[in-house]
């Protein structure tokens, strides 16, 4: 026992000195010949445990960030899989698995079809720019594959205390998406040339071909035989019946999967219909209340004074993804990387009494969305919390005059 002890230490060691050799800026090459040299195999929890400590050790996110694909690139085909647990029909990461093998294809159809521009005639321009563009527009879909492992899979890992490597991941699924999303700016260029098309392959469509492709390697030599370790089959199933609000990528699930002795939860009706809860100006039922802000033409998300997600609304047309996994997760988890730093000074300075409310307005898909923060304080001042409150101003904007006249319109 104290010698694998001894060997997993040593395998740590040497794999944090190489990683770092990369954040000095050595080449991929000489360090991937040198882990070749002196590790055969790493087993893929360590390179999890390793990733943490650099970030407990003071090496930054956006360090590691950069350091991403460097150092995937570096250890693929090095990680020890031997010993990662079997997958059955169905399970959420076999659908993932699934998913990664149709985007795989479309990198692939999409990459010959970019390779083939130096070649083609001006009058099959056309034809082949609407081809690349349906390419990216079904590699759009990926963003439903990140979602769920953002909302379902990390908050989880969160739990286990795993909170380095899925902030690492989601900061790369955000320069995917970026890099998507100007790849299909480009390609729906009013009257862009053949050699446009070739000069922006070089900069950004490769690079978001790329992107797609490695991160199935993350997932799959990393990412998914550390969760399928560290996550019960209670956790899967709740993983599973909550994929269905967010959407599967590429494919269609084929098989339905539920791990043996789980039992279906019951609504508990006492809390359904039990005592009232009474306010200083009246009182409801749990269910009255529920239904109300369920009605409510806001989304609503309250965090408690520990920064721990407690409760959002659930109504029928949601601005931002939801589930019940962000419970009890610390919100900085629940927005991307790049916007954390935001959170945290709203937090701040709700908390030392600086201020009440913070405002933001996006455009989302053609539609004007406000987003408002609000400090949560009780009767002596002392902060309890902070509520977001999220709302579609588009149709509001375009209201003129008086209505006074019932319409149900």
């Amino acid at each position: 026992m104290s010698e694998q002890i001894d060997n997993s230490k040593y395998r740590k060691s040497k794999l944090k000195e190489l990683i770092l050799k990369l954040h000095k800026g050595e080449s991929q090459e000489s360090v991937k010949q040198e882990l070749l040299k002196s590790l055969s195999s790493i087993p893929y929890g360590e390179v999890v445990e390793v990733e943490q400590e650099l970030i407990e050790e003071g090496l930054p996110e956006e360090e590691i960030l950069k350091l991403c694909d460097a150092h995937s690139a570096v250890l693929h085909g090095s990680i020890d899989l031997s010993a990662s647990r079997q997958i059955p029909p169905g399970h959420p990461v076999d659908i993932m698995i699934q998913e990664n093998k149709e985007l795989l294809k479309t990198t692939e159809l999409a990459s010959k079809l970019i390779n083939s521009f130096q070649g083609i005639e001006e009058n099959e321009l056309d034809q082949k720019i609407l081809e690349l563009t349906g390419l990216f527009n079904n590699l759009m879909d990926v963003d439903k594959h990140y979602q769920r492992k953002e909302y379902l899979i990390f908050p989880y890992l969160e739990q286990k205390g795993v909170t380095g490597p899925p902030k690492v991941m989601w900061g790369k699924h955000d320069e995917i998406r970026e890099l998507l999303k100007g790849s299909i700016e480009i390609l729906k260029t009013p009257g862009i040339s053949k050699d446009e098309v070739i000069a922006s392959a070089e900069m950004v469509l490769t690079l978001a071909l790329k992107g797609v492709s490695e991160m199935v390697i993350k997932e799959e030599e990393i990412l998914f035989p550390m969760a399928l370790d560290m996550l019960s089959d209670v956790d899967w199933w709740e993983i599973q019946k909550q994929s269905m609000e967010i959407g599967y990528c590429l494919y269609d699930p084929q098989t339905d999967w539920k791990p043996e002795g789980i039992k279906e939860e019951s609504i508990d009706e006492s809390q359904k219909h039990g005592d009232s809860i009474h306010l200083p100006s009246g009182s409801f039922t749990a269910e009255e209340i529920s239904i109300i802000l369920n009605t409510m033409p806001v989304d609503i998300t309250f965090v408690d004074k520990n920064d721990k997600v407690k409760y959002f609304s659930q109504s029928r047309e949601r601005i931002f993804q939801r589930n019940r996994a962000i419970i009890n997760r610390d919100v900085r988890h629940c927005h991307p990387p790049a916007s954390v730093h935001i959170v945290d000074k709203i937090l701040d300075d709700f908390k030392k009494g600086k201020q009440d409310r913070a405002p933001f307005w996006i455009n989302m898909g053609g539609r004007l969305i406000h987003i408002e923060y609000f400090a949560l304080r009780n009767d002596k001042g002392e902060y309890i919390g902070t509520l977001e409150v999220s709302q579609d101003l588009t149709e509001y904007r375009k209201l003129e005059g008086e209505r006074r006249i019932l319409s149900y319109k």
